[in-house]
């Protein structure tokens, strides 16, 4: 089996960058996920000011973090028709949101005001900010670069 696997291995060309006239093997793979409507993230912006007031919790000092949670929100949003936690890794996204435990605000904010996200932080949080509310153009401007 070494000698198939060090034969097929000379017989590959082998990728240049740019020093020789034969074409090079650069391969570039992204996963590019279409961004969430303009409508979602602002209804979800407006749904985090809201339940920020409501529940006297704090937008994280750093609104970047603030503003990609809003935006992962409004992408399950779109995607899966519930604003499902974007913080956390789940096999099967569409059972999730049936079970309605992690969709916004989950059931340890709802009981406890622990959020996973940092998107509402209780003001002894040494991460929380002193804000309620963030502007859609602050959300365009902190999520452009992702």
């Amino acid at each position: 089996m070494a000698t198939h696997a060090a034969f097929l291995g000379s017989a590959l060309p082998t990728p240049t960058l740019g020093t020789s006239p034969r074409r090079s093997h650069r391969f570039t793979i992204r996963a590019q996920a279409a961004d969430p409507s303009d409508k979602s993230v602002e209804i979800m912006r407006k749904f985090s000011e809201q339940y920020a007031r409501k529940s006297g919790t704090y937008f994280c000092v750093d609104k970047g973090v603030t503003a990609v949670v809003i935006k992962g929100l409004a992408d399950h949003k779109d995607s899966h028709g519930a604003p499902l936690c974007p913080c956390r890794h789940y096999d099967d996204k569409a059972a999730e949101v049936g079970q309605g435990f992690w969709n916004c605000p989950c059931v340890p904010m709802r009981e406890r005001k622990e959020c996973h996200c940092m998107l509402f932080l209780t003001p002894d949080n040494d991460f929380a900010g002193q804000e309620q509310k963030i502007t859609l153009d602050e959300i365009k401007e902190a999520t452009s670069k992702i």
